[in-house]
């Protein structure tokens, strides 16, 4: 029956591919993802977008194919072959729309497959830190004359620290007793921190930093490199809309630098990787020192912390609220979550001289 499925959603795209076979790609948590395997290459990425979690989700494809779009003319010197490794390319259906909703009203995107190539859960050297940096970099220089406003808001008021602290607040009012007290020295930590994490968030909003087309998921895992370890390109551009550097250059610091797993309890394992930033940050640099304002300069590190803190903060609030929106896997598992974001942040903070 899926086979079926599959195959007739692929045959509605326009592509020289004929259907031979399909198999389930287990990245991402949201949607559904099948590689469809053609008689000759190349193959193609076949999504379907999860609208229960996005409500808008012809915005959001047409955000991403846009993007994509903008880089492929910035690339047009390459050959179709190289520009195609470079930067994701979608085809259309046959009907010339850049999405397909069926029956069911499932919404399926289609891209054309980047073989040859790797990515990483998480880094393991400096090079790959490097190159992790150097490719964000690079897509948001080829994206910097985009003009954001014209993205949908796929998420709204996703890095939004104000609407953060109303959920927390709003947590705290039903939580009971018992994860109150458990809670208790994180509750605190997020009050002493609360004028610190507004920075940045000021600063946007006066202005004072300038709002940017962004990709809004920079974990590691969403950068594509070849067998050499040198990066091709950004992948998983479900959540691409306006924001700003900072955003993208601390929530990839966030999760590469941390050297345990979110979730790992022993916090004496959860330290800051000085060696990991420096080699990321080298590489974002590297493409986006020109086109970066003396204040967004000034404030990256500060971005690191801030995104940590967030990820704490949304963890805290979803162990008060009685776990509701993250998959937990036993009572305390988000307040673990929470802990760990917060001890990463007391080492970075110990760190802060060396950046």
């Amino acid at each position: 029956m899926i086979v079926e499925k599959i195959k007739n959603t692929f045959e509605q795209f326009q592509h020289n591919g004929e259907f031979q076979s399909f198999k389930e790609l287990a990245s991402g948590h949201i949607n559904d993802t099948y590689l469809v395997i053609t008689k000759d290459k190349p193959y193609f990425v076949l999504q379907r977008i999860n609208h229960g979690v996005f409500k808008d989700v012809p915005g959001l494809i047409e955000n991403k194919v846009a993007v994509s779009n903008h880089i492929q003319e910035k690339l047009k010197d390459l050959s179709s072959k190289k520009r195609k490794r470079r930067v994701l390319t979608f085809a259309k259906t046959k009907t010339g729309s850049s999405y397909l909703k069926d029956d069911g009203g499932n919404f399926w995107n289609l891209m054309y497959f980047i073989d040859n190539s790797v990515t990483h859960e998480i880094v393991t050297n400096k090079e790959i830190a490097y190159e992790g940096g150097r490719l964000l970099g690079k897509f948001l220089t080829l994206t910097s004359d985009f003009d954001p406003s014209k993205l949908v808001e796929v998420i709204p008021k996703f890095h939004d620290m104000s609407f953060r602290y109303e959920q927390f607040n709003d947590a705290l009012k039903i939580a009971s007793s018992e994860r109150l007290e458990k809670a208790k020295k994180y509750i605190k930590l997020v009050e002493d921190l609360k004028e610190e994490m507004h920075v940045i968030q000021k600063l946007k909003e006066s202005g004072e930093i300038k709002l940017r087309v962004t990709h809004n998921d920079t974990k590691i895992s969403n950068a594509l490199f070849n067998k050499k370890n040198k990066g091709l390109c950004l992948i998983d551009t479900d959540t691409v809309m306006s924001g700003i550097v900072h955003y993208d250059f601390g929530d990839a610091i966030r999760t590469i630098c941390n050297t345990a797993a979110e979730d790992e309890t022993n916090l004496e394992l959860v330290t800051f990787n000085m060696d990991y930033y420096n080699a990321y940050k080298k590489g974002f640099l590297k493409q986006m020192k020109a086109s970066l304002s003396a204040i967004e300069l000034r404030y990256l590190p500060l971005s690191a912390k801030t995104m940590m803190f967030i990820m704490g903060l949304r963890f805290l609030t979803d162990y008060l609220n009685n776990d509701i929106y993250y998959k937990t896997k036993y009572p305390e598992h988000n307040l673990d979550r929470a802990k760990n974001q917060f001890k990463l942040i007391q080492s970075f903070t110990e760190k802060t001289e060396q950046l």
